[in-house]
């Protein structure tokens, strides 16, 4: 079957998507190009009982990773790295801004403080992993609940919060950036989305809610820190320094899958 075919039979549910090979995405486990409203994005589907899903932040000596490019290739056990992307604010000092939870230990906790800048655009929200799954909730409700999360990071704002755009999006704005997101399906499916052109909140929103079919999505973070990487030519590393990063791996029988 030809590429192109193949892409659009994967993504047949999302008809507002066009699937087309851009990039050696085609090549890059989970991960596939798409257009939407004449956008072009990239789109990673992750199954968590075929994927591991980790946070990355800090070597063992406490100085940041900082380039995806310096994560592990490989989780022991001999699941490979599939891709990665940045997984949130970071201040000056590459520290994440709020909740930031990696393997079960919480090492920063929860920002509830008012401010300026998209982290404090109300709601925000928290992407996390637990026994039950992944899911995508804002931060009063995640607050409010305390699930067991073996990873979480809070950034901001809300993309979708039960099937409703964030309030304070607009289909006029003239604010477009290179965006990162990633959302939750009621089938459990993790699905992130890093946008290849500038976008606006509200078409990259729509894009989670109305394509993707994702009831509760989050922004990760945009401009710069806006990257996909993959172990392959085609997509080298980051060029400014990330604090928090989320990887994803080939799930192995000796690794737990988050």
């Amino acid at each position: 079957m030809p590429i192109v075919r193949r892409i659009a039979f994967l993504l047949a549910a999302v008809t507002s998507l066009t699937a087309y090979d851009h990039s050696g995405l085609a090549d890059t486990g989970p991960c596939r190009s798409v257009e939407y409203e004449r956008a072009a994005f990239a789109f990673c589907e992750v199954d968590l009982h075929k994927h591991t899903v980790r946070l990355y932040w800090n070597r063992s000596d406490g100085t940041p990773y900082a380039y995806l490019s310096a994560l592990p290739r490989s989780l022991e056990g001999g699941g490979r790295l599939l891709f990665a992307t940045n997984a949130g604010m970071f201040d000056s000092n590459l520290k994440p801004v709020g909740l930031y939870v990696e393997q079960g230990r919480e090492l920063v906790h929860a920002n509830i403080k008012s401010g300026r800048g998209n982290f404090h655009m109300k709601p925000n929200g928290i992407f996390y992993i637990s026994a039950n799954g992944a899911a995508v909730a804002e931060t009063q409700a995640f607050l409010k609940q305390r699930p067991q999360a073996d990873l979480a990071t809070q950034s901001g704002p809300m993309l979708v919060i039960d099937g409703r755009l964030h309030p304070r999006f607009d289909r006029r704005s003239t604010s477009f950036k290179a965006r990162t997101g990633v959302g939750v399906r009621a089938d459990g499916k993790v699905i992130f989305v890093i946008s290849e052109e500038a976008v606006s909140f509200d078409a990259f929103a729509r894009l989670f809610r109305d394509a993707l079919n994702c009831p509760n999505a989050l922004f990760l973070d945009g401009g710069s820190a806006s990257s996909l990487y993959a172990p392959t030519p085609n997509h080298p590393s980051n060029i400014v320094p990330l604090g928090p990063m989320l990887a994803v791996f080939e799930a192995s029988r000796e690794t737990p899958q988050q």
